[in-house]
């Protein structure tokens, strides 16, 4: 007889292949959820990269100084956490479609309002629309679980960095067409450094109906109904489903605090070291091109490598991966504040070493939540999770300033990678009690 292996959460059931009748095949779906997440990730990552790279640079404009300048990125970062609980509740109510769908249409109306702000001159609009535009984030790294939900678990790493990798081409391609959507919005009558704010809404609008025409069948709720035919299936064929080993509660949670913990401390590091390191180059003589080469690699490594990541964690475990990411963040910071002043060559392998660090600690997190919670509840709580990640990395900006302020950045760096090696007791701790 022909059978399915499903998970549902850390818990394996085997059930004969008729109690899926009537819904398509759990790969066969996976399969066409990977190539609309893929197409709209790839539209989302330009929206993301397009009005990243100005958004600072309109704010400096519009506001006459540099000062609050910085308030941007605060309000980005906000209105992404926000965003986050709000995607996973829809997600958890209504399946992944809505959610996402209505995540990037907030990213989408908040990049009008930017325009807007732009054109009438009013900071205070366009402070409430980076706010507001903050949900393209937020849903841009929101839907890395969508492509896990149906994906069997000795596949879901991999399934999750098939969904990261696909922003890195719409990253590439977002800050390329700067100089075109600014010379677009001049003819428009649109503030020039408006103008890349003209295809982050396009871009986020689009990735939003792709998503509400194409993500069918919804990977949330296929996998809910998948789950509750294979409990109905196991219970008729082995009586009382109390009969057989259920994962511990408490188990359940501890995996999801550690899952989150890898994630929220590799975003911590890599943002804090991320952010400072533009500015000391800059204060020893380095050009704004060489700064640019340096964070070009570092964007690279943060998503390129996902698809061996996600091969890695399947392969190897995901304990053996978070330690993986400890150690490279470690290395990150030797190789930075070690670095000699007037070379871009180390600063370059080491912003390239925290972004893979990252990379591992977030594909590796996201494969350890996904597998801890269980359905009825995973939408909800990886919004949370996410949510964390989004303030530890508001943190780490905030905090690397006062750090280099009054230590330098060398310490910055060598602390950075220190705080990371918190995740090697907690993967010791997570292996005992296995």
């Amino acid at each position: 007889m022909t059978t399915w292996t499903w998970a549902t959460g850390a818990e394996f059931v085997t059930t004969p292949a008729p109690a899926l009748i009537g819904h398509p095949p759990p790969s066969q779906a996976q399969r066409r959820i990977l190539i609309v997440l893929i197409a709209a990730q790839i539209l989302s990552g330009a929206g993301l990269a397009a009005g990243v790279t100005v958004g600072a640079l309109l704010a400096q404009d519009m506001l006459g100084a540099t000062s609050l300048a910085g308030v941007l990125s605060a309000l980005g970062t906000a209105g992404s956490a926000l965003a986050a609980v709000a995607v996973g509740r829809i997600s958890q109510a209504r399946g992944r479609r809505p959610g996402l769908a209505a995540g990037y249409l907030a990213g989408a109306i908040g990049s009008t309002g930017v325009i807007a702000a732009a054109v009438v001159g009013n900071p205070v609009l366009l402070f409430i629309a980076i706010f507001v535009y903050g949900a393209g984030t937020a849903t841009n790294l929101q839907a890395r679980y969508a492509g896990a939900d149906l994906a069997a678990p000795a596949h879901r790493a991999r399934a999750v960095s098939t969904v990261l990798v696909a922003t890195t081409l719409g990253g590439v391609v977002g800050p390329n067409l700067t100089a075109p959507t600014s010379d677009l919005a001049h003819v428009l009558g649109i503030p020039y450094l408006a103008g890349p704010f003209l295809l982050a809404g396009a871009a986020y609008a689009t990735a939003a109906l792709v998503l509400a025409i194409w993500l069918r069948p919804d990977p949330l709720l296929l996998a809910r109904t998948l789950e509750d035919e294979h409990t109905a299936a196991a219970n008729a064929q082995q009586g009382d489903v109390g009969d057989r080993p259920r994962p511990a509660g408490e188990g359940r949670r501890s995996a999801a605090l550690f899952g989150t913990l890898v994630m929220v401390v590799t975003q911590l590091v890599m943002v804090a070291i991320m952010t400072m390191t533009p500015v000391y180059m800059h204060d020893h003589g380095q050009s704004a091109a060489a700064s640019g080469l340096v964070i070009a690699i570092h964007i690279g490594a943060m998503y390129l490598p996902s698809p061996l990541t996600g091969w890695l964690v399947d392969r190897y475990g995901r304990l053996t991966i978070a330690s993986a990411s400890a150690l490279t963040l470690l290395a990150a910071g030797i190789v930075a504040a070690n670095a000699p002043e007037d070379s871009i060559a180390p600063l370059a392998v080491a912003l390239a070493l925290l972004g893979l660090g990252w990379n591992l600690g977030l594909v590796t997190g996201t494969a350890i939540i996904t597998d801890a919670v269980p359905l009825a509840t995973r939408a909800k709580t990886q919004g949370l999770v996410d949510v964390s990640i989004a303030i530890a990395g508001a943190i780490g900006g905030m905090a690397s300033g006062l750090v280099v302020a009054v230590a330098g950045y060398p310490l910055l760096a060598i602390g950075g990678g220190i705080l990371a090696l918190v995740i090697v007791p907690a993967v010791a701790t997570a292996s005992r009690s296995r």
